[in-house]
């Protein structure tokens, strides 16, 4: 299957200015609600829906696709397929100002994937408010996203990337919500969200 030129997508935000927050660094707040009391994302004995999206439909097959070899891209391949503000989240490690993501506001149903090459990494289940103003998850997909220990601030956190393309996606804390108590705090526009069928236009 033909898939658009990543330079030809529609990203979901562009144009942001730089933060000078760390990422999600801001406490959640007290009335962030809690997570679905269920078993993790990749259990059996989910309803199929939540298991697994429908992969078969073109909408939700990941530009870029398995083929490619996206650890071969040089610097300037990922400048001309990103936005700036992309490229610095996603290539440079950076975060976008708190509360400036649409996908804060998005309730529907589907499969968030990498900005960079199209991996899905979380289920629109897992997806909470967690009052920090960054999208947030109880649980990425199993091997979506590889982690690593960030020495950056002034006290250690856990850093997450996608597992396809090693771009920079957020911090993950173990103040979250059932079943998993993690939140996995991620940069907005790191990230593109693919409705599911049932919810497109």
């Amino acid at each position: 299957m033909t898939v658009a030129s990543p330079s030809r997508r529609v990203f979901l935000a562009t144009g942001l200015a730089a933060g000078a927050l760390s990422a999600c660094m801001r406490e959640p707040s007290a009335d962030a609600q809690d997570g679905p009391d269920m078993p993790g994302a990749d259990r059996a004995d989910l309803p199929a829906h939540l298991r697994d999206p429908d992969w078969s439909d073109p909408r939700i097959v990941p530009w870029g696709g398995e083929g490619e070899d996206v650890l071969a891209l040089t610097e300037q391949d990922w400048r001309a397929r990103l936005t700036p503000e992309q490229f610095r989240i996603l290539r440079q490690e950076g975060t976008e100002r708190a509360g400036t993501s649409p996908l804060n506001d998005e309730i529907r149903r589907g499969v968030y994937v990498c900005a960079g090459c199209g991996l899905p990494l979380f289920h629109s289940h897992t997806k909470y408010d967690s009052g920090t103003g960054w999208p947030s998850f109880w649980a990425p997909i199993a091997g979506a996203v590889d982690t690593k220990p960030d020495y950056r601030l002034w006290t250690p956190r856990t850093e997450y990337h996608c597992a396809r393309c090693k771009g920079h996606q957020g911090h993950v804390f173990d103040d979250g919500p059932r079943p998993t108590r993690q939140r996995w705090c991620n940069n907005g526009l790191a990230l593109s969200f693919v409705p599911h069928p049932s919810e497109a236009a």
